[in-house]
């Protein structure tokens, strides 16, 4: 997602009513019944009979594209619509400019050289030229007569373009319509819309994964949808190889088995001026520690995506994710940095994941396919480099901070209020469960993921109020009250304004899984330390929206009534060798203060990598004696020094 106030956010009049076409026609008129709790489940049984589709394998590949949610009749992050993911993605196509093309936004984030704004462009596709994957409404619509707009709004039309879509696969490969749901694994890999067998297989694997374990759940919609275990289901995996897809080209891939990987690098070249693109080589983790994973999204199409990391004037990371089906790029070696976090102290030090996507409006949604390679992905990652699986190392774009006061507004606000940690977590096997009691000295941010709705503003204009929809993160007022004001980000806003409701603002959002200091308790009221002072949110015992954590805390040490916060942790001028420019310790506006408490992350001394030039025989990396801590200080991390702060078990 792109910075607050990017092009990319800005829709004209028109397109905002275009999208939101779909939600309007989709909600029920004034006055109608509510439909009866099963009555999506029936839906489901009904479609699977008529087109003579075994309803597990109709529910499970709906699992794996929604989760059988139905969004209100919005589209997905790839323009796909309802409970099976019918894609029409020519209306996303307009709406934004690529992640980290915005003007002045240096990804590479060291400024020790110019700034890499990303500043290359790529033409969108027609409609016409979209790839099969991302228009298979429109095939539904032929195979199964209906209009291409009650696909979009009803449920139920839904689920039969996307069982005409199952049939339509099972009679294309020559195949019954067998009731068996073992005969219909390759229908299943088909319906991926993937072009390679090793990413159809894995897709397949996944549908049939969730047949033999079972799912059940309580939709967006208040409807409960059962999937009853299938542990003995053994499909005829060979099916995938008759479907005439391409072999895979892994290449010198790093992903584990279980995830479809192809390599497609970003170019290591001088282009004129001393300028070269579109990374730096290094020599991780011999050189350095890899201690972070950096979630993102693109704010592009696949192939737009694609396009842009092969340019050696654009910026870099190290994967991109497919939302349709989970398939993986690999553009880098794991051991050489991207430019990818706007900070050049995270990206020497982290690995950058970038999941197809747009933060459409009204809505935005990702699949569970994508989720699920992502998480595999993680793990390998984090098993090979030992990363902690928690929120101080598994970042979000908008949790990485600023490298220095003036760089603060310019930060991404990426994956957003609507990508779902806790889900991404019980996918990663750490699911964020009570480490304490509810009157704990820390507190895990962990709303209920549906049920938690807070009103955004700024999906389509500035003012209007995004569609509702479940969110991970909580607000942060000055008070114990919904009427209070939101808490001030300074770095944000100078002046001292308050934080508003956008939806790229970060100022007063706390997210699933970080991890804060109680400052005090009052009714259903928790506050937190937070950029510097209490910050309070709604946290009834009801339903809360935490939960008590352990956790080893910091605060000033004695007599100092302050200490300053910085956006990265380089090291000490003496630590410098000649002919390596020494880089400035230079404090954010904010202050922690004296009496204090924040959540230590991890210690670490102060790196810096220096790799100014092609050339790779003159790059260093400079650590120093002094040491900092990483703490949750507001929705960003941040570093303190280790001499300034006293460290306890909070």
């Amino acid at each position: 997602m792109p910075r607050p106030a990017s092009r990319g956010r800005v829709l004209s009049a028109a397109a905002s009513a275009a999208l939101l076409l779909p939600l309007l026609s989709g909600a029920p008129p004034a006055g109608a019944d509510a439909p009866a709790a099963d009555s999506l489940q029936r839906l489901f049984a009904s479609a699977a009979e008529r087109h003579g589709v075994p309803q597990s394998v109709l529910l499970a590949v709906s699992y794996l594209q929604s989760r059988w949610d139905g969004h209100a009749g919005a589209p997905s992050v790839t323009g796909g619509y309802g409970p099976m993911h019918l894609t029409d993605a020519a209306t996303a196509l307009a709406r934004s400019a690529p992640h980290h093309s915005e003007d002045g936004e240096d990804a590479r984030g060291d400024d020790a050289r110019p700034a890499r704004t990303g500043a290359a462009t790529a033409a969108l596709p027609t409609a016409a030229g979209l790839p099969a994957r991302l228009r298979t409404l429109e095939r539904a619509s032929a195979l199964s007569g209906i209009p291409a707009e009650e696909l979009r709004t009803s449920a139920g039309a839904n689920i039969e373009g996307g069982a005409a879509l199952l049939a339509a696969a099972q009679r294309e490969a020559g195949l019954a319509p067998s009731p068996d749901p073992a005969d219909w694994y390759g229908a299943v890999a088909r319906y991926s819309g993937a072009d390679d067998t090793a990413t159809a297989a894995a897709y397949a694997d996944d549908v049939f994964d969730v047949i033999r374990t079972g799912e059940e759940r309580v939709t967006d919609s208040g409807q409960r949808v059962a999937l009853p275990a299938s542990p003995a289901v053994a499909p005829e995996t060979g099916q995938v190889a008759a479907l005439g897809l391409r072999a895979p080209e892994r290449g010198p891939v790093e992903c584990p088995p279980t995830v479809p990987c192809e390599w497609v690098p970003a170019p290591y070249e001088e282009f004129g001026d001393g300028d070269y693109g579109n990374h730096d080589k290094a020599d991780r983790p011999v050189s350095q520690s890899i201690d972070y994973i950096v979630v993102h999204d693109t704010e592009a199409t696949w192939d737009v995506t694609l396009g842009l990391v092969q340019d050696p004037t654009y910026v870099s990371w190290q994967y991109s994710l497919r939302s349709s089906d989970g398939h993986v790029a690999q553009h880098l070696p794991l051991k050489d940095v991207g430019w990818h976090a706007g900070n050049w102290y995270v990206n020497a030090k982290s690995v950058g994941l970038e999941h197809e996507g747009f933060l459409t409006a009204p809505d935005s949604w990702y699949t569970e396919a994508m989720y699920r390679s992502s998480a595999r992905l993680v793990r390998y990652l984090a098993k090979r480099y030992d990363i902690p699986l928690d929120r101080q190392h598994v970042l979000g774009h908008d949790n990485v901070p600023g490298t220095v006061t003036s760089s603060i507004r310019g930060m991404h606000t990426d994956p957003g209020p609507y990508w779902d940690w806790a889900h991404y977590f019980r996918l990663l096997g750490r699911p964020l469960t009570p480490g304490a009691g509810p009157r704990a000295g820390v507190v895990t941010i962990r709303p209920d993921y549906a049920e938690n709705r807070p009103v955004y503003t700024g999906c389509a204009s500035a003012e209007e109020a995004c569609a509702p929809h479940g969110s991970g993160a909580v607000r942060l007022h000055t008070a114990p009250s919904a009427d209070a004001p939101l808490v001030k980000d300074i770095g944000l806003r100078p002046g001292g304004q308050d934080s508003t409701t956008g939806v790229n603002d970060t100022g007063a959002r706390a997210t699933t899984g970080q991890s804060y200091a109680v400052a005090e308790r009052r009714g259903d009221w928790t506050a937190i330390w937070y950029l510097g002072q209490k910050a309070w949110f709604h946290d009834p015992a009801a339903a809360p929206a935490s939960v008590g954590a352990r956790g080893t805390v910091l605060t000033p040490r004695e007599g100092l009534a302050e200490v300053p916060v910085y956006g990265r942790a380089y090291p000490e001028a003496s630590a410098y060798p000649a002919g390596v420019p020494v880089q400035a310790v230079s404090p954010l506006p904010y202050r922690l203060l004296a009496g204090q408490r924040y959540v230590v992350g991890l210690k670490t001394p102060g790196e810096y990598y220096y790799a100014p030039v092609f050339d790779t025989s003159g790059h260093k990396v400079v650590r120093g004696q002094e040491e900092y801590y990483q703490i949750q200080f507001g929705h960003r991390i941040a570093f303190v020094k280790a001499a300034d702060v006293r460290v306890f078990q909070g």
